[in-house]
């Protein structure tokens, strides 16, 4: 006999319904959603098995982030629930949102939604698993740190450069030597106003970016005159709207010095953690292991995806069709939905890739052709949706890259 578990999970407490495979309600419970309430939970559920013989238990659980994750991880790793082959199961809410609609006049309610969970489960829609290995969990949790710290910086950075656009607004145009580097960034601490800069002599200048660059410029006194002809040609400030721009300038240099380095260090713990896992993806020319640990510990164990076409879908690497009748769109848009940390890692690590590989690079160049807009965005996504075939493969066969048995488009 089989029995099927809803929790609909909160911070405080979990909601339970218990159903068996002919859909007859057993039990509705609450607990708490801490170790005591999880432990009774247990107790409960093992009193079941006992008492209708259970030969499988299924528990199904939504994925909201922190709630969901302390009972899912416990449940699935229990030693005597193993023993009853209890499965465990963490899904979108937005599949339990869409089977929900099914029931008609049916209210929102933590109890309902338990219910509607395990009728969900008992109808074998269950597709996705948790993620079975702690080191997996281990590193989403910092893949996925890395993305949000990632975003963080790129918005700075534009914040940055508008600050940079009031102070010398022909700057960026000007200077070919980049922005963010250390010699210019600590030109821009120095506060100096453009009145200063455009006296100061160009051998001066040039000493400072030398010095501050640490002799890694090839020719300092270049970008030394390209920054004296872009103060001479800039907009000139009032002193106190100059003065602010400059705490501007500065705060946001700070802010992204700091975000530098929280990256390096979780990409430090990234790549220890990934030296004990066992994986082929670093294989292929530019995915080292930080685009390793994004894909893998989004994908989990890759069993769980039918096949390549899933694991696109689930990273939201597809297009939607358009059809009516006997039109078809051919110009459809990028779905909106999957997982975001997968479809990042997943285009960073085709960006990196197209550089190494001739067959990644020529298709890149193939697609950036055949639009006039959108080009590189474009180009990339669809690499990255090339990309998923290979690591696909590899996943599945534990084979290293080899250019000659590259996944075909």
């Amino acid at each position: 006999m089989r029995l099927f578990v809803g929790l609909d999970v909160s911070s405080f407490d979990m909601k339970g319904c218990v159903l068996d495979q002919d859909g007859a309600r057993l039990d509705s419970f609450s607990v708490t959603n801490d170790l005591p309430g999880i432990s009774e939970l247990k107790d409960r559920l093992l009193g079941f098995i006992v008492e209708k013989e259970i030969d499988n238990l299924k528990i199904g659980l939504e994925s909201t982030s922190v709630y969901s994750f302390h009972p899912s991880m416990y449940l699935h790793h229990d030693d005597e629930l193993k023993k009853h082959n209890t499965q465990v199961y963490v899904i979108n809410p937005k599949q339990i949102a869409n089977f929900k609609k099914s029931y008609s006049d049916m209210n929102k309610t933590d109890e309902i939604d338990a219910f509607v969970i395990a009728d969900y489960l008992r109808f074998g829609r269950n597709k996705m698993s948790i993620v079975k290995e702690s080191q997996y969990v281990a590193l989403q949790q910092l893949t996925r740190a890395r993305y949000h710290l990632i975003k963080a910086l790129t918005r700075e950075k534009q914040h940055f450069l508008q600050h940079l656009s009031f102070k010398c607004n022909k700057f960026t145009e000007e200077v070919e030597s980049s922005i963010f580097g250390h010699a210019l960034t600590e030109l821009f601490l120095e506060k100096f106003s453009l009145e200063e800069l455009a006296h100061l002599p160009l051998e001066s200048l040039a000493a400072f970016l030398q010095e501050k660059g640490k002799n890694r410029f090839p020719d300092p006194e270049a970008v030394a005159t390209q920054i004296k002809k872009a103060v001479r040609s800039s907009y000139r400030l009032d002193k106190v709207v100059e003065d602010s721009m400059d705490v501007l300038l500065g705060s946001s240099i700070e802010i992204i010095r700091s975000l530098q380095k929280q990256i390096k260090e979780i990409d430090k713990a990234i790549t220890r953690i990934m030296a004990g896992v066992t994986q082929t993806l670093d294989s292929i020319p530019g995915i080292g292991p930080v685009f390793s640990a994004g894909i893998i510990a989004e994908i989990g164990q890759i069993s769980r995806f039918g096949d390549e076409s899933k694991v696109a879908k689930y990273a939201g690497l597809y297009w939607r069709k358009h059809q009516s009748g006997r039109f078809t769109a051919e110009d459809t848009s990028l779905s909106r939905q999957g997982n975001q940390y997968l479809r990042y890692y997943l285009v960073e690590a085709a960006n990196s890739v197209r550089r190494q590989v001739p067959e990644y690079q020529e298709f890149y160049v193939k697609k950036y052709q055949e639009v006039p807009k959108h080009q590189h965005k474009r180009a990339l996504v669809l690499t990255a949706r090339k990309l998923v075939r290979l690591v696909d493969a590899l996943l599945r066969s534990h084979q290293l890259f080899s250019p000659e048995r590259s996944v075909e488009s």
